[in-house]
């Protein structure tokens, strides 16, 4: 009851600040939580799926999402070829995912899935990249569900973790707060809405991802250190958070010089957090990582964190 009303709180402030200032929330707090987001989480998805993310299947996901930071990188001298490659290198990264996880006509199936859905990424670019942003701010909903298996009574955790993952941000999008919304936001130098939004719903989007995007620093950086301290193998202590700030700082000079650059170059570096939660997530659900739960999941109650 406790957590689940921290989450409440958490939810209500962070939803009150990204309405206020969407523009200065998602700059302010990318260059503030974003290069120690990535440390902590890295370290908690490493720890606590360890039995999964092992072997050859660890070196193939290492190997794709290192050639997705070069496409990133790649990316600030030939465009758009550079970022079709970083969908093409994203879906394989899925269907490795599934090789791992899945057999048989569950595979086939998978796989089909797969090449349809990057046929349309790649038909819609545009589309790909805001759908990418926004989701990479809810995948925090698996993590913090699977989380919830220590506790007696997981239900009311779970679903308040339903209602700021999915219900606020699609009330935003509905326009049911319109009514609070700055004027004037200059939404379009971020990938955060579709191509062609109206400044309306350029700002909801604006808006939806300021406060995704703060919850997804509360739940890496507080929550889950807090709460599930058992689960990192690495980086123990402080070194993780000496670490995170250390790349804070380095990563804060080209944000300075130039923020487009900086946002580029954090990108590049957020390749490897961003796009590793997809496959655990994936070949988890398929039953790839009850190995990992089995083992780690601890027996009393609780702690919370990142």
């Amino acid at each position: 009851m406790k957590i689940s009303l921290l989450f409440v709180l958490a939810t209500l402030a962070a939803l009150g600040i990204a309405v206020r200032s969407p523009l200065i929330v998602t700059v302010g707090g990318l260059i503030a939580f974003g290069a120690l987001h990535n440390v902590l989480e890295l370290r908690y998805v490493a720890g606590r799926f360890s039995a999964l993310l092992t072997g050859r299947f660890l070196a193939v996901l290492l190997g794709l999402v290192t050639a997705i930071v070069l496409c990133r990188l790649a990316a600030l001298v030939v465009g758009d070829p550079a970022r079709h490659a970083e969908i093409l290198i994203g879906y394989a990264v899925l269907a490795a995912a599934c090789i791992h996880a899945l057999r048989g006509r569950r595979l086939l199936g998978a796989g089909f899935v797969l090449f349809v859905g990057a046929a349309v990424s790649l038909s819609f670019p545009g589309y790909h990249f805001v759908v990418l942003a926004h989701l990479h701010n809810a995948v925090p909903l698996f993590f913090l569900w699977e989380w919830a298996g220590r506790l007696r009574r997981p239900a009311l955790f779970r679903w308040t973790q339903v209602a700021w993952v999915l219900v606020v941000p699609a009330l935003v999008l509905l326009g049911a707060i319109d009514f609070a919304l700055p004027d004037g936001v200059d939404f379009r130098r971020f990938l955060i809405a579709p191509p062609g939004s109206s400044d309306l719903v350029g700002t909801r989007f604006l808006v939806v991802f300021a406060f995704l995007q703060t919850m997804h620093y509360f739940v890496w950086v507080y929550f889950l250190p807090r709460y599930a301290p058992e689960a990192p193998r690495f980086l123990l202590g402080r070194r993780a958070w000496l670490l995170g700030l250390g790349l804070a700082a380095l990563l804060a000079v080209p944000f300075a010089i130039d923020y487009a650059t900086g946002r580029a170059l954090y990108g590049a570096f957020a390749s490897y957090h961003a796009y590793l939660e997809f496959p655990v997530l994936l070949a988890a659900v398929a039953g790839g990582s009850q190995l990992v739960i089995r083992e780690t999941a601890p027996g009393g109650q609780v702690p919370a964190a990142v």
